[in-house]
């Protein structure tokens, strides 16, 4: 038994840092769909930084759904589309949420507070909200598959 565990928990950890890597090189690519958003929404059509901020969250928000639900956490799928729908409605009230109530404090400090450019602060903003949405994401959003047993066998 000990043996096993030993084996264990290098695979368990792998798999955690490797998920990390997906998570950040989709959130990564997210974080461009955010500045390419929020850049034609404030320069572009001169939408005020706070609005344009909450809009391009949302709109990388709906992308790393997306691409977390088919490649981060693909070894845990839906068992069908409601399930995906109360993923995506979970997605949203925790790492949208995370991530603009985050990033509107975080750009309010920084550009309405201490003049700090609207991109850069951004990408402060983005980097620190990114670690609770992991966990969030991880734990509650696509869990594993004892726990969603768990969790439907309780509800039923």
């Amino acid at each position: 038994m000990k043996l096993w565990h030993s084996r264990r928990i290098p695979v368990m950890r792998f798999r955690s840092v490797l998920r990390l890597l997906k998570f950040n090189f989709v959130g990564g690519i997210g974080m461009f769909v955010q500045l390419v958003a929020l850049a034609l929404f404030r320069s572009g059509w001169h939408f005020p930084y706070l609005p344009a901020t909450a809009l391009a969250v949302e709109m990388a928000v709906i992308h790393n759904f997306l691409w977390h639900e088919r490649f981060t956490w693909r070894d845990r799928p839906s068992v069908d589309p409601r399930e995906s729908l109360k993923r995506f409605l979970k997605f949203n009230a925790t790492n949208g949420a995370v991530s603009i109530v985050g990033n509107l404090l975080i750009m309010r400090a920084l550009v309405g507070g201490l003049g700090i450019n609207y991109i850069a602060a951004n990408l402060v903003a983005v980097a620190v909200c990114s670690v609770l949405n992991f966990l969030l994401s991880d734990r509650l959003v696509f869990p594993e598959m004892q726990a969603r047993s768990s969790s439907v066998l309780r509800s039923e």
